[in-house]
């Protein structure tokens, strides 16, 4: 008798399983795909789902694979059962493309288990339940569903009631189809967002962090697609794509350079340029405050790569470029920069101090010296006699008394310059450089830099007069900003880039600035008509916005500098590095996909792992954050050969090899990040996947906690961080963890090695 009522109650249990699984997620959601990012613009239009073919969250590729799923599952029906189930067979395949894809599968959550279908409209259920409801077993048998779920659909495909329950959507506003007909939720979709306010939308996130006055970020555009960031205490460090970064420095100049442990500081090492043709040339010019005989001075040098190591310069090549006397410990400049041209140019402060007073008309007016100026050399062939010459073209070449460096004047201190790329294409905007000049008590502006432009200072400051009595000289003739804003807004500019990269489409043609002090981000966009630059404040995202793995909805203020990688893609210097992303479009898949050349590394890397949350970022950044723990697992010692990152645990007997425990664990990415992929475990001798039947967000944190992380983002199922070869055994099933387990070995799970799971069921983890 308990038999045969286990056997009665079984589809019943089985039935209030599946719906608490697939119980959808409530409230308002965004756009998201079932990969935890943003819906985006296919590069050709698709074929079989063509309702997303404008913005959704499937490529050219995808919608095959739906296009072969759905003709495989049709096979099955005669011409009428054709005719009137294929178009419920097709709307809920093609839901997988929907913009709002996470929503419909309940995978907003990367805790939760992910629906096996769509969930829909109690009204278009019904209807589906009339006219097909004996193709919700091909649907799941399609998508590989356990064998129970074969005598689960026999039973509730004969009552309305219970298949609605099992596929139905509660929330009116996100079910299917009226997902798709909510005027108010499809309006704008790929388009830049802004807030009621007109406020634009972005997340970050965190890239690198452990630094102490991150002052610049450059990468050497020859493919490894590295990153350098400067420090404004001397040091450059290198970082690897995955965020790792090289225990050696680059550059150390600290014992050379003149700066002091106060926040306010503007002396330093202020910033670093690769010649552009550094595979080649293999040259660097940096930008730093000295003191030479008790004199403060701006000392522009070059330096040659080491001959050993392509990650560190030779310290001893340094060569003097250029040296400029400082009357005072302020406004020192500090942007080095190569122009499409091929030539150095170097931004100098106007001396200090308030108001430019040196001088009839203050340095930045007065052309016979350099404070205040923007410079432009010529360094090449220079290896032999003077370290730079003038190009030909330089607007004061030939005037008297006027110092023939001299590209532009006027400035009183510009912080961060950039290039344009230009529009990736037509070209628009190529070359154009862009610059942000500290104000003096009133405005801060931002300049569009051509040759011989005077940007008006002392006489003005942003659109207004200054030094009234030089304001009113009709030989003035000064460039106004494309952009000012009053100290209501911020205190002093960062510069910033126009947005140029793959990853985010409809931030192209965007400039992304900020100010240092109210830590506000601010963008500018060009109308094309008529040349004018229309202003938008940037704010982070609302928690649905920014509710990807690894975003940021929130920054602090000090925005030391802006940078952007060898892909193009605009960071933010926060006192850590962050990267911008925009809240509702990204490119297909692949479109944007790196391959770095490899790195030959000498010494170790210290991998990266996001700090956001943990303490106060500007008291770690500002005020010499300790980077003895940036690794917070086991320590590894790595070594590097050609592009194989071989790694071994750090301690005693590491001379005859230290062997791993068992239930040891770790996470195999397939594009070598160290915060996510397939699990595997060290059982007997070798390394092993676990199968994903059971395992749950609490496992997977049993695994990030062994590799010194705080807990798992998220758990994905089927494969999702990729398959183990055949060659790899699958050595745990079943594992269920009660969450305070030290190792996966202590938790439920069947016995060691035996499964009943394919390799297309590795289970990934992404840890946080």
């Amino acid at each position: 008798m308990t038999s045969n009522l286990q056997q009665a109650l079984f589809p019943h249990l089985l039935l209030l399983v599946l719906l608490l699984l697939l119980q959808a997620w409530r409230g308002s959601c965004h756009p998201q795909c079932l990969d935890y990012k943003p819906p985006f613009e296919p590069q050709q239009p698709l074929l079989f789902c063509k309702e997303y073919s404008k913005f959704g969250c499937c490529d050219v590729e995808k919608d095959e694979e739906i296009s072969v799923r759905f003709y495989s599952i049709m096979e099955n029906f005669d011409h009428s059962g054709y005719v009137t189930c294929a178009k419920y067979i097709r709307s809920i395949l093609c839901q997988e493309c929907s913009p709002y894809a996470a929503h419909l599968y309940d995978a907003e959550d990367a805790n939760t288990p992910m629906r096996m279908l769509p969930g829909l409209c109690g009204d278009y259920c019904s209807d589906y339940w009339h006219q097909c409801r004996y193709t919700l077993s091909l649907l799941l048998e399609d998508l590989g569903g356990p064998q129970q779920f074969s005598n689960l659909t026999a039973t509730i495909e004969e009552d309305r009631r219970r298949f609605c329950d099992f596929l139905e959507l509660k929330d009116r506003q996100y079910c299917y189809p009226n997902v798709v007909s909510n005027a108010e939720l499809n309006a704008n979709l790929g388009i830049v967002r802004e807030d009621p306010k007109g406020c634009l939308e972005l997340c970050l996130e965190e890239v690198a962090n452990g630094l102490r006055n991150p002052v610049a970020m450059i990468h050497a555009d020859d493919g490894t697609h590295r990153f350098f960031v400067a420090e404004q205490l001397g040091y450059v460090w290198v970082y690897l794509p995955n965020g790792s970064r090289i225990d050696r420095p680059f550059l150390n100049l600290t014992r050379a350079v003149l700066t002091s442990p106060w926040a306010g500081d503007e002396r330093g090492f202020l910033c670093i340029a690769l010649h552009p043709r550094f595979t080649t040339v293999r040259k660097a010019y940096v930008y730093y405050s000295v003191s030479v005989k008790k004199e403060e001075r701006i000392r522009v040098s070059e330096f040659t790569l080491s001959t050993h190591d392509d990650n560190q310069l030779d310290h001893s090549s340094e060569r003097t470029i250029l040296e400029v006397v400082e009357p005072a410990s302020n406004h020192n400049g500090g942007q080095l920069l190569f122009g499409h041209d091929g030539y150095l140019y170097i931004f100098i402060g106007d001396g200090g101090r308030a108001g430019d007073p040196f001088g009839k008309f203050g340095n930045s007016q007065n052309k016979s010296t350099l404070l205040g100026k923007a410079l432009r050399v010529d360094i090449e062939n220079n290896d032999e006699g003077a370290p730079y010459s003038i190009p030909s073209d330089n607007p004061f070449l030939s005037e008297k008394e006027a110092r023939p460096e001299i590209y532009a004047y006027g400035v009183r201190n510009m912080w961060r310059c950039s290039i344009d790329r230009g529009d990736p294409v037509t070209g628009r905007g190529r070359g154009r450089m862009l610059c942000g000049d500290v104000g003096q008590n009133k405005y801060e502006e931002v300049d569009l830099i051509v040759k011989g432009g005077n940007y008006g200072w002392r006489a003005k400051e942003g659109f207004s007069c200054y030094d009234r009595k030089l304001c009113q000289n009709s030989s003035l003739d000064d460039i106004l900003p494309i952009f000012a804003y009053p100290h209501k807004l911020g205190k002093s500019v960062t510069g910033g880039y126009i947005y140029r990269g793959c990853q985010m489409p409809n931030l192209n043609g965007i400039y992304i600035f900020g100010d240092f002090m109210s830590g506000r981000l601010m963008s500018l966009k060009e109308d094309v008509n008529t040349g004018e630059w229309q202003y938008n404040e940037i704010c982070m995202g609302t928690d649905q916005t920014c509710r990807f793995p690894k975003l940021i909805n929130s920054y602090y203020k000090y925005i030391i500098s802006f940078a952007e990688d060898e892909a193009g893609i605009d960071c933010v210097c926060l006192c850590v590095y962050f990267s911008c992303i925009t809240d509702l479009m990204r490119a297909p898949p692949r479109k944007c996909t790196i391959k770095p050349s490899p790195v030959k590394i000498k010494g170790k890397l210290i991998h990266f792992h996001p700090k956001e949350g943990k303490g106060d970022l500007q008291i770690m950044c500002l005020f010499g954050f300790s980077q003895d723990k940036l690794w917070l697992g086991e320590k590894l010692d790595v070594t590097v050969e050609g592009n194989q990152v071989f790694k071994r645990p750090r301690g005693r007997g590491r001379k005859r090899g230290r062997r791993l425990r068992g239930g040891s664990v770790r996470l195999v990415s397939p594009d070598g990040l160290s915060d996510r992929g397939r699990v595997e475990i060290f059982l007997r001798g070798e390394w092993g996947t676990v199968c994903d039947d059971l395992f749950t967000s609490k496992a997977g944190t049993v695994v990030c906690r062994q590799l010194g992380f705080t807990t798992a983002l998220a758990v994905m199922k089927r494969a999702a961080l990729g398959e183990a070869d055949k060659s790899v055994r699958i050595l745990l099933d079943d594992v269920e963890c009660e969450g305070g387990e030290r190792s996966l070995l202590e938790c439920k799970r069947s016995r060691v090695g035996k499964h009943n799971c394919s390799h297309g069921e590795d289970v990934g983890v992404i840890c946080g």
